[in-house]
């Protein structure tokens, strides 16, 4: 596990079948960069494994590219964001509003302004970030949760929560071209000066050859089909 150097395992944050196309079972940085603690983050998003181009969203392409996409017809919106290991509710964002539709010109010139403009002073962590939760676990080490759905998250600054516990949906607000969850361990509960901490997961399935294989302490590929369920 080149670049994995004693990772912190936890378990997987979400519940049925996912696949992340930003992760540092790609390349790392995984976002390409190392600023607000996303050296090795992840981006989990549910998509159409059956369509050619597994797209996240139940309608036709041409809809998707001229018109946009209703939230309520993309998948991955409003499913439901677990604790992955025991630990204490640091920061909970909510209130910023989602975008009601998908649509890939306007939510490609967010994310180029973001990636160009963003500053975190005058712009604020939301801009970025959306809906968010920070949550301190053992040993000094902090996961972050982005991009929810905005009113969902369902837990509160102080809180202490166990393994399991749901903190909020799947959402689109803030940076992001689809609904999806942006999640990253670091050092420090301050997203403006937190280094990233290498992740792996306790356990998920990967489907391969017509099969659902398990893997323990593993970190997904872009390309895998990945799931979980207690």
């Amino acid at each position: 596990m080149k670049g994995f150097e004693d990772p912190v395992i936890v378990e997987f944050p979400l519940r049925g079948e996912w696949m992340a196309p930003n992760t540092p079972g790609k390349k790392v940085p995984s976002h390409g960069t190392d600023q607000l603690g996303e050296r090795y983050a992840f981006d989990f998003l549910q998509v159409d494994h059956e369509r050619k181009g597994r797209p996240f969203y139940n309608t036709n392409s041409l809809r998707y590219l001229f018109f946009g996409v209703p939230l309520n017809k993309t998948y991955g919106w409003g499913e439901e964001v677990y604790a992955p290991c025991d630990g204490e509710i640091i920061k909970s964002e909510d209130g910023y509003r989602e975008r009601a539709r998908v649509h890939v010109v306007s939510d490609l010139f967010i994310a180029l302004k973001n990636a160009y403009t963003f500053n975190p002073v005058k712009d604020g962590i939301q801009t970025v970030a959306g809906n968010y939760i920070i949550m301190k676990c053992k040993n000094n080490v902090y996961a972050a949760f982005a991009h929810l759905k905005m009113g969902s998250i369902a837990v509160s600054v102080g809180q202490s929560v166990k393994k399991g516990h749901i903190l909020g949906k799947v959402g689109h607000s803030g940076n992001s071209t689809a609904p999806h969850l942006h999640f990253q361990l670091m050092d420090s509960s301050n997203l403006l000066s937190a280094k990233g901490i290498p992740c792996a997961f306790e356990r998920y399935d990967v489907f391969q050859d017509g099969k659902w294989k398990t893997v323990y302490k593993g970190v997904p590929s872009d390309k895998e089909r990945i799931g979980f369920n207690k």
